[in-house]
């Protein structure tokens, strides 16, 4: 195999291609550790409101971080991973909004002193499945009980197919400042075949629009191992974003799990790129993002260096939670919405995934916990150990022997282990002081982080039952 020499950046598609396919297992991406199938329902509301207690102890300075999940979409998407509710009848999911605003009352009261947020992001499902005057009012809600700090990233997620110039215009005058859109492919026929028939002058139309009205960060979302995808045609996909001047694209790799999602199923997987070309898929869409000047962040995201991820990353301030890489994330994070997952006070807590259950919570007046998994000392240490390779490619020992008060070298003997392969073959150093990703282990981080995870060692490296996508 031939690679970049070591501490240049690896642009070559073909040596991409063969290293990635020799790494490809399945893993988790570590949106959390410990990773969602740890979560159990033996975490309860109870505790979900001690911990809230906990949290409003620590006063106004510290700054939240808050997740809205809207789950209404008009039409699947076959590759959709998401968790969403299908109806084009708008008025079954009007009340769905009504039953947010009570969420956010009731965790309101339980956060008397803490209120003010540095991010808010609005997920979904699609959230401008709802028109400009309802999620308004819904946000005019939100913003009475929770107060932005300067500087605040109020972001939402798009499907440019529904998203109108006054959904734009009414987001803008609330004060949101980031957008993110669904592209996945360009190609008419891969389109097709998945379920999602979008052109590429309904996305720049957006674009356009939103930069005027002082939306930063851009970003557009690419698939990568979908049906019918070829080499030339992602390509192709590839050139037309980068030709939009976006400034953050994630290029992501179609998770099939059709165990998960049984819509999945109607997939043809005879139509799917064999391995070897799904590989090259993200190898030139890498090569291409490189050289158009993009900054890899993480595995799979690229920004322009003047993007405020490509300067997070540079200063190694890059943090991580189930929203995707974050540059001003809050000390804790507020999931409201059906499925949504919060991270407070050494817990993740998920809300009820069933509409049914979740009304039937709220309108109890009780906080619709479902299940979620209290982190012990040694998964904070883990934690963050994972997110900080993840995030910004290195860790500092030290820093991380005095927050945790352990001897790095023993208390991660075995880990330490088991990254001897990647220390070997290039793709990571290590020093009595310092463990960094080299620029070309950057394209198998999730490899590296997986040393650290003592869940994946000890319940689920021998699992002939899958339980995570593929890596790459």
């Amino acid at each position: 195999m031939t690679t970049a020499p070591h501490g240049a950046r690896p642009v070559s598609r073909h040596a991409t291609a063969d290293l990635l396919a020799r790494h490809d297992v399945s893993g988790p991406r570590y949106t959390s550790y410990p990773t969602a199938v740890e979560f159990h329902d033996g975490l309860t509301a109870d505790d979900y409101a001690r911990r809230l207690a906990a949290a409003d102890a620590l006063g106004p300075d510290a700054p939240l971080s808050l997740y809205v999940h809207l789950p209404f979409c008009q039409e699947r998407c076959l590759f959709c991973g998401c968790h969403v509710i299908i109806t084009k009848h708008r008025d079954v999911a009007a009340p769905y909004l009504e039953l947010l605003k009570r969420e956010i009352t009731m965790v309101a009261e339980r956060l008397p002193h803490r209120r003010r947020f540095a991010q808010l992001h609005l997920g979904g499902g699609t959230p401008t499945y709802y028109e400009p005057a309802q999620l308004t009012d819904l946000l005019q809600h939100l913003l009475a009980h929770f107060e932005p700090l300067p500087g605040a990233e109020l972001a939402i997620e798009v499907d440019p197919r529904v998203t109108t110039i006054a959904h734009l215009d009414a987001l803008a005058d609330l004060g949101f400042n980031r957008v993110s859109m669904g592209v996945q492919d360009l190609t008419p026929d891969v389109q097709e075949a998945i379920g999602r028939i979008q052109t590429l002058e309904q996305t720049k139309r957006l674009i356009d629009h939103a930069r005027t009205r002082g939306f930063r960060g851009i970003n557009v979302d690419l698939i990568y191992g979908l049906p019918l995808q070829t080499e030339e045609t992602f390509e192709q996909t590839v050139n037309a974003v980068i030709g939009l001047g976006v400034d953050r694209a994630a290029v992501y790799s179609f998770a099939f799990v059709p165990w998960v999602r049984g819509h999945q199923k109607k997939l043809e997987e005879s139509d799917f790129p064999d391995a070897s070309t799904k590989l090259r898929l993200f190898a030139l869409a890498r090569e291409r993002f490189l050289e158009a000047g993009y900054e890899p962040i993480g595995m799979d995201h690229f920004a322009r260096p003047d993007d405020e991820l490509g300067r997070a990353k540079h200063e190694g301030r890059l943090r991580r939670n189930f929203q995707g890489y974050a540059v001003i994330p809050g000390d804790d994070v507020i999931g409201l919405g059906i499925s949504a997952i919060g991270d407070v006070r050494g817990a993740y807590v998920q809300n009820e995934k069933k509409l049914s259950t979740y009304e039937e919570s709220v309108l109890a007046g009780q906080l619709p916990v479902a299940r979620g998994v209290a982190r012990d000392a040694d998964d904070d240490v883990r934690r963050t150990v994972i997110h900080e390779l993840m995030c910004n490619f290195q860790l500092d020992i030290p820093q991380v022997e005095r927050q945790f008060g352990i001897a790095f070298a023993s208390y991660f003997a075995e880990d330490l282990r088991l990254l001897e392969p990647h220390v070997r073959d290039g793709f990571a150093t290590v020093s009595p002081t310092r463990i960094a990703v080299t620029p070309v282990g950057e394209l198998i981080v999730r490899n590296i982080a997986m040393c650290f995870d003592r869940y994946m060692r000890e319940k689920h490296a021998a699992d002939a039952k899958p339980v995570f996508s593929r890596t790459v």
